[in-house]
């Protein structure tokens, strides 16, 4: 019976419907309990939680998570222990309460550094980097963005590569450092364009205009914002009526 609710689970989170995910998840939980599995609902207990987090159900999720914590602790599982502390710093960034994601990153970081997992190493620095920037603190965020960059590249991450250089590049864009926001900017679009992800790539693009209008290289923003507004038109993006606006105001100034 347990098996028949998580497989459920599985076909409703796919499916995008959240409320028949979490009932199938919660009676997942209650069979587990019952079978006195600790592994199993370890395993239910954190699906039951990605879902209430999609849901924005952060106190149901963060009490899933802290079970799951507690399974992982007796059981001495460092790289299930990492990723669980790691969904417990994400739920406090989606709650808008960032300051309480640290030290649950930071534990995180030293569990990976000992287990040498370079994968979610470079997505954790990551995090690490976007909170620090959030707080003004740029010269860590850039250090911690350049550890993340450095673990993507040990493990071939072309798309944490793209997103992390992308960051960084409006990190440095928003300190006003230009030279090397245009850099990272120009690399992180050569990574999106690599992977065929042209609607990231638009919004890379969209932030490169920017470098270029306060260089006064209106040629350059216009090819950028050119190629913005054909993206836009061609996945319907959001910001397609205000890029356009953008666009026609750099083409008729004044």
């Amino acid at each position: 019976m347990a098996d028949e609710h998580k497989h459920r689970g599985r076909i409703f989170l796919h499916r995008g419907d959240l409320t028949q995910a979490r009932a199938a998840w919660e009676a997942a939980v209650a069979n587990d309990r019952t079978a006195n599995n600790p592994r199993e609902l370890s395993d239910s207990l954190g699906n039951l939680g990605n879902t209430c987090a999609l849901m924005q159900d952060f106190a149901a999720a963060e009490q899933c998570y802290r079970e799951v914590l507690g399974i992982q602790r007796t059981e001495r599982n460092r790289q299930a222990i990492a990723h669980t502390l790691v969904n417990l710093g994400n739920l406090h960034i989606g709650a808008d309460h960032p300051e309480k994601a640290r030290p649950y990153y930071l534990e995180a970081l030293d569990l990976l550094r000992a287990l040498n997992d370079d994968r979610a190493l470079g997505i954790l620095y990551n995090n690490l980097a976007l909170q620090e920037a959030r707080d003004g603190q740029w010269e860590q965020a850039v250090a911690s963005f350049k550890q993340a960059l450095d673990c993507h590249r040990i493990v071939g991450n072309e798309e944490g590569l793209a997103v992390t250089y992308s960051q960084l590049g409006k990190c440095y864009l928003d300190q006003g450092d230009l030279v090397r926001a245009e850099r990272c900017l120009n690399n992180a679009s050569e990574h999106y364009i690599k992977l065929g992800n042209e609607p990231a790539e638009s919004a890379v693009l969209r932030w490169l205009a920017t470098v270029y209008e306060a260089r006064h290289d209106l040629v350059s923003a216009r090819r950028c914002l050119e190629r913005v507004v054909a993206l836009g038109r061609r996945y319907k993006l959001p910001e397609f009526e205000a890029d356009s606006i953008r666009l026609a105001r750099l083409n008729h100034p004044g």
